[in-house]
C-alpha cells in the first residue's frame, strides 16, 4: 500500500478522534439551554421509556400482588393444618386425660373392695337402640366372668351381667325397664332403709327405689346401697342419693326416686364384681350398719 494512503487514513482517524472529543466535551459541560436536537433526542428518550415502562411496571406489581396472594394462601393452608394438628391433639390429650382419670378411681376404689375380687374390663359395644339398657364389655368367662355378678364404676353399681361368652359378656343397665332389673337396696340414715331398686323411671331419669313402709321416714340426699340380700349383688356399693319421696296410688307404701352414681349415658370403664364372702342375713346388715 502506498505511504500517502496510510498518512491519509491516519490523518482522518485523528480528525475523528478530535471531534468525538469535542463533542464530548461539550456534552459534559453544564449547560443551561440544550440545542434542539438535544431536546429532541431526550424527549423521544424518555415519551419511549414512559410507554414501555408503564405496563412493566404494572405487571411487575400484578405478579408481586399475586405472589403475595399465593404466599398469603399458603400461610392461611399451613396455619389452619397446623390449628387442626393441635385441635386434634387437644381432643385426644382430654380423652386420655379422661380415661386416666377414670382408671386410677377404678384402681383406688379396687382397692378399697377388700372382700371382693375385682375383673377390670372396657366397654366395647352399645346398641343406639337400647343405649340405655345393655352394653357390651371386653372380658367374658375366660376372664373369670359369670352371669349375674355386679358391675360398676369408680361412682357405683351400674348393672349386673346377663350375657357372657368366651371373651366378651352383656351387661343389664340398672336403668333398662327389664320386670327382672330388680335389686335389693338399704337407705342409709338415722335407722336404715330396706327396700328394692325396681327399674327406671324414664320421665324422671331417675331409679325407683319401692316397697317402702309408710312408717319409715327418708330424708332427701340419704345414700342408697347394696343390702347383701338376694346374693347377686354384695353388700356396700353405692347405687345413687335419695332425691324426692312420694306415696304409692293407695298410700299403702312409698316410692323414693334415686338420682344414679354413675352416669349411664357415659360409661367407658367398669368392674365385675366378685364377691368372696357369703351373703349377709338383715339382722347382720342390721347390725353392722347399727
Amino acid at each position: 500500500m502506498p505511504p500517502f494512503l496510510l498518512n491519509k487514513r491516519l490523518i482522518i482517524l485523528l480528525v475523528c478522534i478530535i471531534v468525538l472529543v469535542a463533542l464530548v466535551g461539550l456534552s459534559l459541560n453544564d449547560r443551561r439551554n440544550l440545542s434542539w436536537p438535544e431536546v429532541f433526542v431526550k424527549d423521544v428518550v424518555g415519551w419511549t421509556q414512559y410507554v414501555v415502562q408503564s405496563p412493566l411496571t404494572g405487571i411487575g406489581q400484578v405478579v408481586d400482588n399475586i405472589q403475595d396472594l399465593r404466599n398469603t394462601y399458603e400461610e392461611n393452608k399451613l396455619l389452619k393444618s397446623r390449628m387442626d394438628e393441635f385441635s386434634a391433639l387437644a381432643v385426644k390429650a382430654a380423652a386420655f386425660e379422661k380415661e386416666n382419670q377414670e382408671l386410677r378411681s377404678l384402681l383406688d376404689k379396687e382397692e378399697s373392695l377388700s372382700n371382693y375380687s375385682a375383673i377390670q374390663a372396657e366397654v366395647i359395644g352399645r346398641n343406639p337402640d337400647r343405649w340405655h339398657e345393655l352394653i357390651t364389655i371386653n372380658r367374658g368367662s375366660q376372664n373369670g366372668v359369670e352371669e349375674n355378678m355386679a358391675v360398676m364404676t369408680a361412682q357405683g353399681v351400674i348393672g349386673q351381667i346377663r350375657h357372657v361368652e368366651a371373651f366378651t359378656s352383656t351387661v343389664q343397665l340398672l336403668s333398662s325397664t327389664e320386670p327382672s332389673n330388680v335389686i335389693s337396696a338399704v337407705v342409709q340414715g338415722n335407722e336404715n332403709v330396706f327396700g328394692l331398686i325396681e327399674g327406671f323411671d324414664e320421665d324422671q331419669d331417675m331409679l325407683r327405689f319401692a316397697k317402702i313402709t309408710t312408717d319409715r321416714t327418708i330424708e332427701k340426699g340419704a345414700t342408697v346401697i347394696t343390702s347383701g340380700l338376694g346374693g347377686n349383688f354384695p353388700k356396700g356399693l353405692v347405687i345413687g342419693e335419695v332425691t324426692d319421696v312420694v306415696p304409692d296410688e293407695y298410700g299403702l307404701t312409698q316410692t323414693a326416686f334415686v338420682k344414679p352414681a354413675t352416669d349411664f349415658y357415659d360409661i367407658s370403664h367398669v368392674m365385675v364384681i366378685n364377691p368372696e364372702i357369703n351373703p349377709v342375713s338383715p339382722d347382720e346388715v342390721t347390725g353392722e350398719e347399727g
